[in-house]
């Protein structure tokens, strides 16, 4: 039970941890940096941090040939759902980019039940559903605009290959520690992102001042690092469908940081998603936990058997 309790926990944090992306993200842009130089800081700075504490705690690096190239392959799925999410920003409202990426929690069950022959059971079809109807909640009430082609196109691919990516975490041979895979899904999404800035010829944007430099490393340690290592922790301990239901959390972190630093309203109908957003986190919980969710055991046994023992009073006389 400690091991899913951790898994739980672990995904509630990466879903949060990567909710913090359009925050950071919006601002770099505003500041004149491009989303090829945001990404490319983002990893790096992200596999710079990852690896001194590796080497501060004497972690071994060594991967055999077959794990590299594993470990390349997860990082440039990795990397393309971040890029097609960070270029949707410029077609779309972040809020609504990020409600629209949570469909891939149902690519994740397709894949898995179509791939791999698994069930998926009623409670957890129940359980997306109830998410997606409060996500809509979240941002009832945004007008009638016709969203961008583009846009969506950008957010679906990104939401197909986070998904792929959370099954190959999965599913994949590799038996490392959890360090050590963030480490190379990283580095590798640092090569792809440097070796597109130089394809496309696009110079790398200098960092301007100090507080944007503060924006790239808290950009680079919340929804890069510890979102992704916390993501693998969870798919690890409670498989890649709880997880990726888990992930609801993303849109209504979005939704409070619009709230908390954007000075954003919040109604009636984003605190309703809220709410129903929160019950499904509780059901997916509850339904995968190991015994089930059984009232009688918040009864101690010893006050259990007592009570068996006691004989009911009769009125009658």
């Amino acid at each position: 039970m400690q091991s899913k309790l951790k898994g739980y926990l672990c995904g509630i944090g990466a879903a949060v941890c990567y909710g913090t992306n359009p925050l950071g993200a919006l601002y770099l842009y505003e500041d004149g940096i491009n989303a090829n130089s945001v990404l490319f800081y983002r990893f790096a700075l992200a596999v710079v941090m990852l690896g001194m504490l590796m080497a501060a705690r004497r972690k071994s690096l060594k991967v055999s040939r077959r794990e590299l190239s594993l470990l390349c392959a997860l990082g440039v799925v990795f990397s393309t759902s971040s890029i097609t999410l960070y270029f949707s920003f410029c077609f779309m409202d972040a809020g609504i980019a990020s409600t629209l990426l949570f469909v891939y929690p149902v690519m994740v069950a397709v894949i898995m039940a179509l791939l791999f022959k698994e069930r998926l059971p009623a409670v957890s079809v129940f359980a997306i559903m109830l998410a997606l109807s409060g996500i809509a909640m979240l941002y009832h009430g945004d007008g009638g605009a016709t969203l961008s082609t583009r846009g969506v196109m950008l957010v679906m691919f990104s939401s197909l290959s986070y998904a792929v990516y959370i099954v190959v975490v999965n599913k994949s041979p590799l038996r490392m520690s959890s360090m050590k895979l963030t480490f190379y899904v990283l580095l590798a999404g640092a090569m792809v992102f440097g070796l597109n800035l130089s394809v496309k010829g696009v110079p790398l944007d200098p960092i301007p001042d100090w507080e944007t430099g503060v924006y790239l490393l808290l950009l680079a340690l919340i929804p890069t690092l510890v979102s992704d290592f916390t993501l693998i922790l969870s798919v690890q301990h409670v498989g890649s469908t709880t997880t990726a239901v888990l992930g609801c959390m993303e849109p209504l972190t979005a939704v409070c940081m619009g709230v908390w630093f954007l000075h954003e309203s919040l109604g009636f109908w984003q605190f309703a998603g809220i709410v129903i957003i929160l019950s499904a986190l509780s059901v997916v919980i509850l339904a995968n936990s190991k015994d089930g969710f059984r009232p009688r055991r918040l009864i101690p046994l010893k006050l259990r058997k007592a009570v068996r023992w006691i004989k009911p009073i009769n009125f009658s006389h």
